[in-house]
């Protein structure tokens, strides 16, 4: 799988061979081992790359294109998959989209939309720290 997402990762980034071999210190033969299976960078190369291509080891060395065809996402971006809305509109945020974001039983929603962009859910909380941060509420009203 590494050797295909990095060549992936390399043309997303729009990147030679060439030039990530550049951003990395290695040999552009290297590279092209990389992309052809024929060697596996090490752990530090594999941080380098990780980091030019703004994911993580762990996505770099194992994630894989999903039933869906995505590949790699940038980190800190996620694609938790396909939900189906039930017959009162209710819908399941997956396990791991509630892990990453810390949203558990009786946790409070908002529902955002934008006709152009299509719906956000944002846990409450998170809403009223960033309000509290920019200090939207002044110094007298922190929820």
């Amino acid at each position: 799988m590494i050797a295909e997402n990095i060549a992936a990762l390399r043309k997303r980034a729009k990147l030679t061979q060439e030039e990530l071999a550049e951003q990395i210190n290695v040999s552009r033969q290297a590279v092209v081992k990389w992309e052809k299976g024929e060697a596996v960078p090490d752990v530090y190369n594999c941080a380098a790359l990780a980091d030019v291509f703004d994911v993580t080891v762990d996505e770099l060395i194992s994630k894989h294109d999903d039933e869906f065809g995505f590949g790699v996402p940038p980190k800190g971006k996620y694609f938790f998959g396909v939900v189906k809305v039930g017959e009162r509109g209710q819908i399941v945020i997956p396990k791991k989209a509630r892990d990453v974001f810390k949203i558990g039983a009786g946790d409070s929603l908002i529902v955002v939309g934008d006709e152009e962009r299509g719906i956000a859910i944002v846990p409450q909380k998170s809403v009223f720290n960033f309000l509290n941060l920019t200090n939207i509420f002044g110094k007298d009203n922190k929820k």
